[in-house]
């Protein structure tokens, strides 16, 4: 299969194509403000109640990360487009992690949205996250995008569910990945990213990693050849206090 014919890219494309659509001709609110001095300036505020302008990537950033704003929804709205396009080519530039983007949609409600705008929000970030996973020339690691697809969303649950469903090598290789990443941060019993929607619950999304991983995730690992040691840190996750630090596969780094 030619990568240009791969249907995860494809469906990602008219993901993105939607986005564009749906959210043509959305502006900020003609009376949206920021503070000069930690966002931008009057000229540059002008350009998101201007509908259909590219922003520099600077103030794309700038604006993304900013919380100060007074209608968030519609400042999401006018810039989705144009910020999912540069999420998916690894251009947003998070000062710590992709979940700061997450942070971003979950601030801006669009879950509540009305269906013919939250529909093709929910499609392009399950397009993106299965992409992630099944595309070999994917930009942005899969475990990011998982990352960042919680934080929008809140919720484990449907990427979850997608990662099941993608049962390919390469599947199974972003799981081997992803699993290397968050390790040390779950033995330790924290959630391998940050949580800062006040909404949402980490230990509650850090117990229901865990089980999936003790799960659905070890019984993969195993069958997909994956290396011992790693198989090892996701039983260690099923055992606690003195259980967990005196085996023998406890890593030797501390926690």
């Amino acid at each position: 299969m030619h990568l240009a014919d791969h249907p995860a890219r494809r469906r990602l494309s008219a993901a993105l194509d939607n986005l564009a659509i749906t959210f043509r001709d959305t502006n900020a609110h003609p009376d949206e403000h920021n503070c000069e001095c930690h966002w931008g300036s009057s000229e540059e505020l002008s350009l998101l109640k201007t509908p259909n302008v590219e922003l520099e990537p600077d103030l794309l950033r700038r604006t993304w990360q900013s919380w100060s704003w007074t209608d968030h929804a519609a400042v999401l709205r006018r810039i989705l487009p144009q910020f999912a396009t540069a999420l998916v080519a690894g251009r947003a530039q998070p000062l710590f992690g992709l979940e700061e983007a997450g942070y971003c949609f979950a601030h801006g409600c669009w879950q509540q949205w009305p269906d013919d705008q939250a529909g093709p929000v929910r499609e392009f970030l399950h397009a993106w996250w299965v992409q992630s996973l099944t595309d070999p020339d994917a930009i942005v690691p899969a475990h990011q995008v998982f990352a960042m697809c919680a934080e929008a969303s809140g919720t484990l649950g449907p990427w979850l569910a997608d990662w099941e469903e993608q049962t390919g090598p390469l599947s199974d290789r972003r799981l081997a990945e992803a699993v290397a990443e968050w390790e040390r941060d779950l033995l330790g019993d924290s959630l391998p990213w940050s949580v800062s929607w006040y909404e949402h619950d980490e230990e509650e999304m850090r117990a229901e990693l865990v089980a999936w991983l003790l799960g659905h995730a070890a019984a993969r690992l195993r069958e997909s050849g994956a290396p011992t040691d790693l198989q090892h840190r996701i039983r260690l996750l099923g055992l606690t206090g003195p259980d967990r630090w005196s085996d023998p596969h406890w890593p030797d780094h501390s926690y």
